[in-house]
């Protein structure tokens, strides 16, 4: 099990079995949190 994280949301975790598939969660994360889909999501 792989765990990571983005920088500008750090408090944000996330994980995936495979590099690949935690790579695909962190990507799902950004555009989550940067396209507004998820209010009061702060850096």
């Amino acid at each position: 099990m792989r765990l990571g994280y983005l920088e500008e949301f750090s408090a944000y975790v996330t994980q995936g079995e495979f590099l690949a598939e935690l790579e695909e969660n962190l990507r799902d994360l950004y555009r989550d949190f940067t396209s507004g889909a998820i209010p009061r999501v702060a850096p």
